[in-house]
């Protein structure tokens, strides 16, 4: 079927709704809109969907968020996972919430539990939750860094990682082979809460990432003696960071925290950025201004879903903030894990850091320096959180850090993606 018909089709279909239907009556006369939207489907790739976000067979909507989880359902149910349910997050992009309740109710519809946050939630946060639910999969509803018109749809599996092989292939074929959009199951979410097949989580999931975040903390008496003075800028771009932290900075016992009120609550349109991303020096406009107000130390930024933390800091011989890479502030991280470690005697024998190979390479000096191995993966996160997966089974290394040059880094085991939280 041509693009054409397709477009005819939707508007001439009982199953799209009014306001799709009006949307698409608005680009009537634009024929290269119409061939834009309806060209091809919008491709499930092996991280899931992007796109932006509006009517037609290539964008992102609600009936290709329902198309993509019937593939998901499909092949949940292939692996006779069902009975234990996924796990869904969302950002502050506009229709997050709206997408994350449309994949909640089909997968009830097929007889699959979701577990649902009650607001918005960071990345690694949703990562959290499908290992500590016990869920086979999760679903989180972002287009990361993107610009305001997008939104996606990333799939963890129960590992609690992005998907890898086999599972990515083996989800997109279900996902391609869902053809008739009206064939999609789903149901009502007050009749899903009734039948036990949505339920809504939030506090105890938080205050269990809280508790697992902390116990990565070192050196808590060296906190008591810095705190009242280190002065901190922190901006969240509009996102999910804002919340998890403060809380966690605060509950670590740091008293200078100084947030940008101006890009502090979720928007998703980021009206104060024109990309909310923390590589771009752009987006630390404010913050750098805010901490020449309060002469702060350092300035934090995390991207919309807090999976990548972007860091400057003061340069004391010279007054002025000096950006840090993703390479940069991985390596210092990465040396002070090692070194204190070390010191309290708690370097394991087997350590092993992660990284992908087009990261950095002086991980490798560091990782040597210190007698742990160093593995590096291909280009991905996910490919670390894989690696987390596979010490576990086969015992050979125990997980100290895996980090990526584009502001991405996870310590600990609590999540299997990058961690902008536990980061800051």
């Amino acid at each position: 079927m041509d693009y054409k018909k397709t477009y005819e089709a939707w508007l001439s279909n009982p199953y799209f709704d009014d306001d799709t239907k009006k949307e698409l009556e608005s680009i009537a006369g634009d024929e290269n809109e119409i061939k834009e939207r309806f060209y091809a489907d919008l491709e499930f790739g092996t991280a899931g969907l992007r796109g932006i976000i509006g009517a037609g067979t290539n964008r992102m909507n609600v009936y290709t968020v329902r198309k993509a989880t019937q593939g998901l359902a499909n092949y949940i149910i292939k692996q006779n996972g069902q009975k234990k349910g996924v796990a869904i997050a969302f950002d502050s992009r506009r229709m997050s919430p709206e997408f994350a309740d449309e994949a909640a109710c089909c997968l009830a519809a097929n007889g699959i539990k979701a577990y649902v946050f009650e607001s918005l939630r960071p990345t690694p946060e949703l990562s959290f939750a499908v290992r500590e639910l016990g869920c086979i999969s999760g679903i989180n509803i972002t287009a990361s860094h993107n610009p305001p018109e997008y939104n996606g749809y990333k799939v963890y599996w129960e590992d609690g990682a992005q998907i890898t092989p086999p599972h990515d292939t083996g989800i997109m074929d279900e996902v391609k082979a869902v053809t008739d959009y009206a064939a999609v199951k789903t149901m009502d979410k007050e009749e899903a809460k009734k039948a036990g097949l949505y339920e809504n989580i939030g506090k105890a999931v938080d205050d269990r990432y809280m508790e697992e975040l902390k116990k990565n903390v070192l050196h808590p008496d060296c906190i008591k003696k810095a705190s009242a003075d280190l002065k901190i800028v922190y901006t969240p771009l509009h996102g999910t960071g804002n919340l998890p932290v403060r809380r966690v900075l605060k509950e670590l016992g740091f008293t200078q925290v100084h947030v940008v009120k101006e890009q502090e609550l979720p928007d998703g349109a980021f009206p104060t950025v024109s990309y909310p991303n923390p590589e771009d020096k752009k987006a630390f406009a404010l913050a750098l201004k805010l901490a020449k107000e309060v002469d702060a130390d350092i300035v934090l930024a995390t991207d919309p879903d807090a999976d990548r933390l972007g860091v400057y800091a003061k340069n004391t011989e010279t007054g002025e903030y000096q950006s840090f890479t993703g390479n940069m502030s991985g390596m210092l991280i990465l040396e002070y894990l090692l070194s204190q470690r070390k010191e309290l005697g708690i370097l394991p024998e087997n350590g092993a850091v992660v990284t992908t190979i087009v990261s950095g390479k002086m991980a490798r000096e560091i990782a040597k320096a210190y007698h742990v191995t160093l593995i590096e993966t291909l280009t991905g996160f996910k490919y670390i959180g894989e690696q987390i997966k596979f010490f576990e089974q086969d015992h050979s290394h125990e997980f100290l850090f895996g980090y990526e040059e584009s502001y991405g880094c996870l310590e600990g085991t609590h999540a299997r993606d990058k961690d902008a939280v536990v980061a800051v």
